[in-house]
């Protein structure tokens, strides 16, 4: 299997199955001297962890890291960064259904397609268990901007049809936390918290929409043609499970008006250039500018309902399968860190290129 690695200089490569002993990863291309705060580190992984609330999954899983190489007294070596994540409370005996039944709108097709066998217990690699190791790897990436005074914050801005009309500028994101289903306007969450109740006991799932603001980036990261860094975010996201879609600054909205209000004219403010608008999104020609990078990414409802749903099996019979065990009616809360995780990475790993540039 390919593709279990994320970046250029700061990489990240991911292991592990759902039902497996364990799930983790190792760092590569992380500078030496960078000071590791572990309960931060772990802080993160708590926010993704499943059984967290009564809105998301009950499997319970302390999800504790625990690293293995390129640590000592507190800091990064340079050398590999190992860590691995135990699983400890899987129930395989709620896949077994699942042994030649494809779900619908899952990888089991595709996946015994592609290899020809499969792990069916919860997914196996395909799994959203895997994106534990991200939140880690984007952690340790967290430190590193840190250092930059660069800041990345998510929230969820709309579950189903309850959206949060207010922009990011309008928002206080030390609230994100401050309710479970990390919106951070009370009055809205409150009432996206009900309708996911109201979802859940209907046996359903539903998606929306999590939104992203990274802060302080400075002007020339990215690469004008193929690695644009809006592509580069987009690539990040629309690697996440259950993403459908991802828009950056004026997204499809853009589509609607004139050139002369879409622009963003530049100003000279003592001797530092800015912009008037930000519908750029804080990327121009796929370099940033060093507004605010702001974005969008849409989470379909997760595919496991507790419904039957008519399906096929491996031999091509027809068969009714319904979900069973512990999932999640709404995949929203736990993927705020997670899109967390994949900017940190983006932009750690677009200032490490940036070394041998002008910046």
């Amino acid at each position: 299997m390919a593709a279990n690695t994320f970046g250029n200089v700061f990489r990240l490569t991911t292991f592990g199955e759902s039902h497996g002993e364990a799930i983790g990863g190792v760092i590569d291309g992380c500078p030496a001297g960078l000071a590791i705060d572990l309960d931060f580190i772990q802080s993160q992984l708590d926010r993704r962890k499943p059984g967290q609330s009564h809105i998301v999954t009950q499997r319970k899983e302390s999800d504790t890291v625990k690293f293995l190489s390129g640590i000592f007294e507190g800091k990064t070596t340079g050398a590999s960064i190992g860590f691995v994540i135990y699983n400890e409370n899987q129930k395989s005996k709620d896949y077994e259904h699942l042994k030649e039944n494809y779900r619908p709108s899952h990888a089991d097709y595709t996946y015994d397609t592609k290899y020809g066998f499969r792990d069916y217990r919860g997914g196996g690699r395909s799994s959203a268990r895997e994106t534990a190791s991200r939140v880690v790897g984007g952690a340790v990436a967290s430190l590193l901007l840190k250092n930059k005074n660069i800041s990345v914050n998510a929230y969820v801005s709309q579950v189903g049809t309850i959206q949060l009309d207010k922009n990011h500028n309008e928002l206080d994101l030390t609230q994100v936390d401050a309710n479970v289903v990390r919106c951070p306007d009370e009055r809205v969450a409150s009432q996206m918290i009900e309708y996911i109740e109201k979802v859940k006991k209907n046996g359903d799932t539903v998606g929306g929409l999590v939104s992203c603001v990274i802060k302080n980036v400075p002007a020339g990261l990215g690469e004008p043609v193929f690695d644009k860094l809006h592509a580069q975010l987009a690539y990040a996201m629309m690697g996440i499970n259950a993403v459908k879609g991802f828009e950056y600054g004026s997204g499809f909205n853009g589509a609607r008006v004139l050139g002369s209000q879409h622009n963003d004219e530049f100003y000279n403010e003592k001797g530092t250039i800015s912009t008037k608008t930000n519908f750029s999104g804080g990327i121009q020609g796929g370099i940033s500018n060093g507004q605010d990078i702001y974005f969008n990414v849409a989470f379909k409802p997760v595919a496991t309902i507790m419904q039957l749903q008519n399906s096929v099996n491996n031999k091509g019979e027809e068969v009714e399968v319904g979900g069973r065990g512990r999932h999640d009616p709404c995949v929203l809360p736990r993927a705020v860190p997670i899109v967390e995780a994949m900017a940190n990475l983006v932009i750690a790993d677009n200032l490490l290129l940036a070394r041998n540039s002008k910046i």
